[in-house]
C-alpha cells in the first residue's frame, strides 16, 4: 500500500475481532513509531505493549472508576455524557493489543543558556515533546493501515494516568502519554469526512 492510500483510508477503529496481533507485527509498529522526528532527535519514547486481557480489564476498570469520580454538573445530560465518555475511554479493553506510549523529559539546548525553567521553555515552544509524540503515534496509525490492521489513538484514559503507570510499572524518568489500540477491525468503516483543501489552505505569497 502506498502512503497516499494509507492516509486517505485511515480511520479510527474501536471494534476489533478476537484475532491476535503477532508480536513481530507489534514490534514493527513500534519500530516505525521510533523513526518519527523528535525534538533535538532526543527520541524520548519507550513503548509498553499490552496483550494480557486481565491487565487490559484492570486498566479499563481504573479508567472507568476515575471517570465516575468526576464531579457532575447540573445538566440533565450529565450522566449520559459521563457514560459516553467512559465507553470511548475504555473500549481498549477489548482490543487484541494496546500500545502505551511513554516519554521522558528532554533538556533543550536553550535551557543551558537562559534563566528559564524547562516547563517555561517547553510552553514557549508550544510543547515540542508532545508534538514529537504525535509524530510517532501517526507513524503507528498509518503503519497499522499498511499492515492490514485497524487502530485508534486514545488520550481519554490519561485521566487515570497515575494509576495506569502503577499497573504498567512505568518508572521515572518515563511517564505515560497516550494509548494506541490495535487489531483487526470487526467491520469495514469508511473514513470520516474531512474539510476541503479550500477550507484549510492559505497561501501567503
Amino acid at each position: 500500500m502506498d502512503l497516499k492510500q494509507a492516509i486517505e483510508i485511515r480511520t479510527s477503529i474501536r471494534n476489533f475481532t478476537e484475532e491476535k496481533v503477532p508480536v513481530g507485527d507489534l514490534k514493527e509498529l513500534v519500530r516505525r513509531a521510533g523513526l518519527a522526528p523528535s525534538v533535538n532527535n532526543y527520541q524520548p519514547w519507550k513503548f509498553y505493549v499490552v496483550t494480557n486481557k486481565e491487565v487490559l480489564s484492570k486498566m479499563a476498570y481504573k479508567v472507568a472508576e476515575r471517570i465516575k469520580e468526576l464531579p457532575a454538573n447540573s445538566s440533565i445530560a450529565s450522566d449520559n455524557v459521563k457514560s459516553q465518555v467512559e465507553w470511548f475511554a475504555t473500549f481498549f479493553e477489548n482490543a487484541p493489543a494496546v500500545i502505551a506510549m511513554t516519554m521522558e523529559d528532554y533538556e533543550s539546548v536553550l535551557e543551558k543558556g537562559v534563566e528559564l525553567s524547562h516547563e517555561k521553555i517547553n510552553k514557549m515552544r508550544n510543547f515540542p515533546d508532545l508534538q514529537s509524540a504525535g509524530a510517532a503515534i501517526q507513524n503507528m496509525l498509518l503503519s497499522a493501515v499498511d499492515m492490514g490492521y485497524g487502530a485508534c489513538w486514545l488520550s481519554a484514559p490519561m485521566m487515570a494516568k497515575d494509576t495506569l503507570e502503577e499497573i504498567l510499572e512505568i518508572k521515572e524518568p518515563h511517564h505515560l502519554i497516550a494509548f494506541v489500540a490495535v487489531g483487526k477491525s470487526a467491520r469495514e468503516l469508511k473514513p470520516k469526512s474531512k474539510k476541503s483543501i479550500d477550507e484549510i489552505f492559505k497561501l501567503i505569497d
